[in-house]
């Protein structure tokens, strides 16, 4: 066999040089501030027993979906959670994907068409520009939330093209800040343009039972599609597109990550039911207890004085910006060596100069844990 190809290895070699190269980590016993499960769902063995119990109601005993719901893949307990989701969300119809990232793909590979116009947020999440660079339709960024000057390119465009869709997340990955939604909407009603809106890290997180930016503001059916995923605050994996009927049945036809992949197994779908459920009737519990934990930390910084650090944010995730690779990178390992788990995030994944440590906050964390990574982080600082 030939040698790994020069120009790849050339590629790594220079992501090592840079501080940034990327490695999987293994398991960790450490204070959780790194990973999605903010309402801790996907350690729930409620949830676990509840998926199972509706497997057995439902006579399901199969392993696989044995292939795409096209062929023989589509079961009835697909419609079925598919009708509950989109109840849960008060939208027309839903369609499910088997991830955020075949969800986003999906639907900004085939929704834009030749001679419409993409205006994507500066941060949006990397499934959404990857989605956008397989259309057809010309594409532009503007300045993170900043919609006075989203209006001015609108105003630029709008008669040159034959739709104009805005894509935003509600929540952004990487700061944790909140679109402003209600500008957004008003921009789209005044000019006749489409939102789509990413609810990743805004489901189990906002409104009173989890339900989204959107339905928080009562902006639901002013949006023209929602993607909801179920792999952060649903602790399971998965994700869905909410729209009216003509986008699922335009999606089934021509989203070509849905067309052409095995369907999720029967397993995931009651997984995903049974959170759906529990957040419907139960869930507000931990929503709350979330929201404590990121009242606490909110107070905890500006006590200690960190608040020039953090970028100021009401979600789960709050990020202390230090900038340079190698400096988050050595603050990072310091705080897992005093038993808490914070990632650095490095430049590419952000623009060089604005590295961070990203605190991903939890329903089940607990006030002394929070003072405890924050005065560790405090001290690593000085």
């Amino acid at each position: 066999m030939k040698k790994f190809p020069q120009s790849l290895d050339q590629k790594l070699e220079q992501r090592r040089e840079e501080n940034s190269i990327r490695s999987l980590p293994g398991a960790s016993s450490l204070i959780d501030f790194s990973s999605n499960d903010y309402i801790g769902f996907a350690k729930s063995a409620y949830l676990f027993q509840q998926a199972h119990e509706l497997l057995q109601q439902r006579g399901i005993k199969c392993n696989g979906a044995t292939g795409s719901r096209l062929i023989s893949g589509n079961y009835q307990l697909h419609e079925e959670v598919e009708n509950y989701i989109a109840s849960f969300h008060q939208a027309t119809s839903s369609l499910i994907f088997n991830s955020g990232y075949d969800a986003n793909v999906g639907v900004f590979s085939s929704v834009p068409q030749k001679g419409d116009v993409v205006l994507y947020d500066e941060y949006i999440h990397a499934s959404i520009r990857d989605g956008i660079r397989l259309s057809t339709a010309k594409a532009y960024k503007f300045k993170h939330n900043d919609t006075i000057t989203l209006e001015k390119i609108i105003t630029r465009l709008r008669n040159e093209c034959r739709e104009l869709y805005i894509a935003v997340e509600s929540v952004f990955s990487m700061d944790g800040d909140l679109t402003p939604l209600n500008e957004l909407v008003t921009l789209c009603e005044k000019y006749g343009c489409r939102l789509i809106v990413d609810e990743a890290h805004a489901l189990g997180v906002r409104g009173n039972k989890g339900e989204g930016l959107a339905q928080q503001l009562g902006l639901q059916n002013k949006i023209f599609a929602r993607i909801v995923t179920f792999g952060k605050g649903l602790g399971c994996h998965g994700a869905a597109v909410l729209g009216s009927n003509e986008l699922k049945e335009y999606l089934v036809n021509f989203a070509r990550s849905f067309i052409y992949t095995t369907a999720l197994p029967p397993h995931s779908l009651a997984t995903i039911l049974a959170s759906y459920v529990y957040l419907a009737n139960e869930g507000s519990k931990e929503v709350n207890q979330l929201k404590n934990s990121v009242s606490f930390f909110t107070q905890e910084v500006q006590r200690l004085s960190l608040g020039n650090l953090f970028i100021p944010g009401t979600s789960a995730i709050h990020c202390a910006v230090l900038s340079g690779n190698e400096r988050v990178r050595h603050i990072s390992s310091v705080l897992q060596k005093e038993g808490y788990n914070v990632k650095p995030i490095l430049s590419p994944t952000v623009p060089q100069g604005y590295e961070r440590l990203r605190f991903c906050l939890h329903s089940y964390n607990t006030e002394e844990e929070i003072m405890g990574v924050l005065n560790a982080l405090n001290k690593a600082l000085r």
